[in-house]
């Protein structure tokens, strides 16, 4: 959001430095806001809008492998999935780039099942599947993963007559891709931060990647091992793989390989990384419930799916469900209730700056018009970087002067709350605390002067 709302000279200065993996994605944000306004439902709008493409596409993509009732099957699990719901009502590109993904896949599978009648048209058809890819790696860096899973994908069908035209895609692909190669290598210092968070877990990859609870987990997997189990079976008895087996499982198992030995030894993964393979998950699970030759155990087995995911959906759409529970929202309408136009504000600065309260301010700005920002050095706009810089309330006390009330907002269990240093300082100036009030993590104080 922050990025999305500079001027474009202040947003180009700030990719430059940092973030330009998500440049492309803060652009149309930047222009949408423009046309739809900043507010939470407009700017979740486009990853809802995104899912929808992604669900569409993941049952074309289930339709040509499989048919018409498998590509609904997949669908409607595509939809269910945890990591679906999650990523359709963030502000972020995951959600655009599951459906880029799931899109280019499928025109991938259709230039191999029906090469085009004139070479003119082959030609096209593969230059608009290697610009599609270099485009979904400027949305999303990871997405150049794709190729991977395609190549293997060929391989494994052993796709001889189609190999020469791909490659040569491909190579096409990562060409156009270098240049957003070469900025998220240069960058990658901002994600070094992954390496201390021990996000690479057996958890990680097999439940909260995908599914969110143990429970939704572990029955997820019995389905999937069962689609795999049915497709050696098939494969021994037939002499042939089932595609869409194939398929699923390279493109659930090769990205998150390829992460997991990449965080190895740099930093690298991260859950939402992997978005883009949702698709996949849902392919895996209608296969394996297709493997169930008893319709009414399918049907049974489907429904009490869907029913384990229902928890981990409505936990997702609570008031505290994003960023390991962010109030704020509601700190801000606390501030704009009981806030008096000439107060001053003071945020916690003595955090990760994406968990600072400050952040309420630059989200709902409204709540906090007319408030004195006793602390702010220099504006995010101003700066080539991510946040706003601030100095210590001890640096700024001839600020504190004209002002009869100061609001002081905290996170809990923080430096600063802990040693109440802003309170502190601001008792030394003359204030004393008259209330304080706990919205979920974070402490808002009111400080008045000594009459």
């Amino acid at each position: 959001m922050l990025s999305a709302e500079r001027p474009l000279s202040s947003l180009m200065r700030m990719l430059a430095n940092v973030d330009a993996v998500h440049g492309l994605y803060y652009l149309f944000l930047h222009f949408w806001i423009h046309v739809f306004g900043a507010s939470e439902m407009s700017v979740r709008l486009p990853s809802a809008i995104a899912v929808g493409f992604c669900v569409a596409g993941t049952f074309v993509v289930g339709r040509m492998l499989v048919g018409s009732r498998f590509g609904v099957l997949a669908a409607v699990l595509c939809t269910m999935l945890p990591r679906t719901d999650y990523m359709g009502a963030e502000a972020r590109s995951y959600a655009i780039s599951a459906a880029a993904s799931v899109w280019i896949t499928a025109l991938f599978l259709l230039l191999l099942r029906h090469p085009f009648a004139r070479q003119r048209s082959t030609r096209l058809a593969w230059l608009a599947y290697a610009v599609g890819l270099a485009i979904g790696v400027h949305l999303f860096l990871y997405l150049g993963l794709l190729l991977v899973v395609h190549g293997a994908y060929l391989l494994a069908i052993r796709g001889r007559g189609m190999r020469r035209a791909w490659f040569t895609a491909a190579g096409f692909a990562v060409i156009l891709s270098l240049p957003m190669v070469a900025l998220g290598y240069s960058q990658r210092g901002q994600i070094s931060f992954l390496i201390h968070r021990g996000y690479a877990t057996p958890r990680s990859v097999l439940v909260t990647q995908w599914f969110g609870t143990p429970v939704l987990a572990g029955a997820a997997w019995i389905v999937i091992v069962g689609a795999v189990a049915a497709a050696v079976l098939e494969w021994r008895r037939t002499g042939r793989g089932a595609p869409v087996v194939i398929l699923g499982v390279l493109w659930v198992a090769l990205p998150t390989l390829v992460l997991l030995a990449v965080n190895a030894t740099t930093p690298a993964y991260s859950i939402r990384y992997l978005s883009f393979c949702v698709p996949g998950v849902a392919l895996l699970l209608a296969a394996g419930f297709r493997a169930i030759a008893f319709r009414p155990a399918r049907v049974a087995a489907v429904v009490l799916l869907l029913a384990l995911a229902i928890p981990t959906d409505i936990g997702q759409r609570g008031p505290y469900a994003k960023d390991h529970g962010s109030d704020l929202a509601q700190t801000a309408t606390i501030i704009g209730q009981q806030a008096r136009p000439g107060d001053g504000i003071v945020f916690d600065r003595t955090t990760a700056p994406r968990q600072r309260p400050r952040l309420a301010l630059r989200l709902y700005p409204d709540s906090f018009r007319g408030l004195e920002d006793i602390a702010l050095k220099t504006p995010y706009r101003d700066r080539a970087e991510l946040w706003d810089t601030t100095n210590p309330v001890s640096d700024v006390t001839a600020k504190l002067a004209p002002l009869e009330r100061v609001w002081v907002v905290e996170r809990t269990g923080s430096a600063d709350n802990i040693d109440e240093t802003d309170v502190r300082a601001l008792e030394s100036a003359g204030f004393t605390v008259t209330s304080a009030q706990l919205v979920h993590r974070t402490v808002i104080y009111l400080l008045t002067r000594h009459q």
